[in-house]
Formats: structure tokens, sequence, C-alpha cells
């Protein structure tokens, strides 16, 4: 997995299952993937999109390695 892309194409339902399963707009995880990053909310801590689209996948993403791949290099600091 190389992409968050990539990552939302392993759940069944695609993007409106991710929108769904997040509480989010349809609209929103197509700015994530735009941007290939989840938003800053789930790096401070105030969201867990990462482990509700972990859910979902039923364990084809890991949460800690969708963080990984989609933080900027301030995140990584």
């Amino acid at each position: 997995m190389n992409s968050l892309k990539e990552a939302i194409n392993l759940i069944e339902g695609g993007v409106p299952k991710a929108a769904d399963v997040c509480g989010v707009s349809v609209r929103a995880v197509y700015k994530w993937l735009d941007r290939n990053r989840l938003p800053r909310t789930e790096y401070t801590g105030e969201t867990s999109y990462a482990k509700k689209l972990e859910a979902a996948s039923n364990g084809a993403v890991s949460a800690k390695n969708l963080l990984e791949l989609t933080k900027t290099p301030t995140e990584a600091a």
C-alpha cells in the first residue's frame, strides 16, 4: 500500500463506506485522497479515523501503517 487511495480501495464500499464509518462527508474523504493524507486532527489525537478505517477494512489496512503513510515531514519530526 503506497497511498491513501489504495487503502480506501481495500474497504468494501470504497469512499462512501469510508465516509460513513468516519462520520464525515464523501467530499471530505475525497479531500483526504487529493492530499494523500488524513486531516490534522488525526495526528493531534482529536479523531481516530485510521482506527475506524482499519476496522472497516477487516484488518486489511493497519491504522499504524495508514498514519505512517500519510503523515507530513512536520508530523514525522
